[in-house]
């Protein structure tokens, strides 16, 4: 079976070649912006046309959520209205469509966990255009929507290999501890997202059109996210806790916004380990032991 991933050059898009070892009955097709310019509608119908795959992953995205405020057109063209050119592309081959989002599709007023179901407000340029890149996925009969939160993985810049960066550059830090989510392995999530394939490709009729939500377990702020990744990566730098009104930054973000996750365990039979088991597991891979 054939999956057409864009944004391979992501941490998510690595992530998903490095697991797809596991499932030997697809075949990736990998993309980023050099093969496969997803702006650019003609360019995407035919490709589609000609490799006919029967599943994308898009995984492409705008995600620099501070300079999305300036550069709105542009965080629109690749978050949402190249969603709709995958979709206009996928209907004549028939290929299910899995798109990526966001935790920040909600504006973090709740205090339990979001549920797929619950009303999107979203703060931000960042946060609208990937809610219209969801409104488009799901005006597919064969698309999904998959929202992540706090995404990071050892390769790239994502929170995790800046704070090791930061760490061995300073002797303290201040991070927020007024912000909550649940940090997710790029790994996992990947893994996620290739079983539901694989479950698909075996039984058609498994497919659920909607939106399913996937994060690591548990949640914590960002300040407990970087306290863990100086422990558990034996790195000597202090981590001091400040308020968000301390940290200015363009873009709002939610506050809270941790995500419910059980219909994809009650769909696709998918959990995902605990955040700190995670991160321990993914830190282990930096620094294997001899």
């Amino acid at each position: 079976m054939k999956v057409l991933l864009t944004g391979s050059k992501g941490q998510l898009g690595s992530a998903l070649q490095a697991a797809v070892a596991r499932f030997p009955q697809l075949s990736l097709i990998v993309t980023d912006v050099e093969e496969l310019n997803i702006t650019n509608r003609n360019e995407v119908m035919e490709f589609v046309e000609l490799h006919r795959p029967g599943f994308i992953i898009n995984a492409a995205a705008y995600t620099a959520v501070d300079k999305a405020e300036d550069e709105r057109p542009l965080a629109e063209l690749v978050n949402a209205v190249a969603v709709g050119h995958l979709v206009a592309a996928a209907l004549p081959v028939g290929a299910y469509l899995l798109h990526v989002s966001t935790d920040y599709v909600f504006d973090g007023s709740k205090t339990t966990p979001y549920l797929e179901t619950d009303p999107v407000n979203p703060l931000s340029a960042y946060g609208e255009t990937k809610l219209e890149g969801e409104q488009a996925a799901l005006s597919y009969k064969r698309g999904m929507v998959v929202r992540t939160a706090w995404l990071y993985s050892p390769a790239g810049a994502n929170f995790l290999t800046t704070m090791l960066r930061l760490g061995a550059e300073r002797k303290e830090l201040k991070v927020v501890n007024d912000q909550f989510g649940s940090p997710t392995s790029a790994t996992d999530l990947a893994e996620a997202l290739l079983q539901i394939i694989a479950q698909i490709a075996d039984a058609p009729q498994r497919f659920s059109h909607g939106i399913f939500h996937y994060t690591n377990a548990g949640a914590c702020s960002w300040y407990d996210f970087a306290q863990q990744i100086m422990e558990k990566g034996n790195c000597p730098c202090r981590v001091l806790p400040c308020t968000t009104a301390d940290y200015p930054v363009k873009a709002r973000r939610p506050q809270y916004s941790v995500l419910n996750c059980e219909k994809i365990k009650n769909v696709y039979g998918i959990t995902a380990p605990h955040w700190l088991e995670a991160l321990s597991r993914e830190l282990n891979g930096l620094n294997p032991k001899p």
